[in-house]
């Protein structure tokens, strides 16, 4: 479903192999909580996403995991930024920013955390309309 819905949307899309469930797992055991469904669905199909200049459209489960820890335990991060515990990160805009998802919300909204004012902004309602709208350039930075 994921590798279909990319590939009917403009852009060029290069997709990994399908992420292992042992990856899948090592990857919600190290950031302590549960990965939401439709992204494990979507690793599952293949384990990250480049678009266009290899930018991370969706990053592997192995670079999700490492990205968020390194964020979440950077004792220098916190005193520059908001704690970054709520949000799950799963792809960058290539231009410093993040976009996320708030698994415990338990609702599939994205948004983008700003590098430079450290603001987190909604900017899509699932994890399909991101990639629909950030591939059709209707997401604006």
């Amino acid at each position: 479903m994921w590798i279909e819905l990319v590939e009917g949307l403009p852009g060029a899309a290069v997709f990994q192999a399908p992420a292992s469930e042992p990856a899948l797992l090592r990857c919600a055991s190290s950031l302590g909580h549960p990965l939401p469904a439709d992204l494990v669905a979507l690793l599952r199909e293949c384990d990250g996403i480049e678009g266009e200049y290899e930018a991370g459209l969706i990053w592997s489960a192995e670079r999700i995991a490492s990205e968020n820890r390194t964020l979440r335990d950077d004792s220098e991060l916190a005193t520059l930024y908001m704690p970054f515990d709520p949000l799950l990160f799963f792809a960058d805009a290539d231009n410093g920013d993040l976009f996320a998802l708030l698994p415990g919300l338990r609702r599939p909204d994205v948004f983008v955390w700003n590098h430079e004012d450290d603001s987190r902004t909604w900017v899509a309602p699932s994890l399909a309309k991101y990639l629909e709208w950030w591939l059709t350039g209707q997401i604006k930075l």
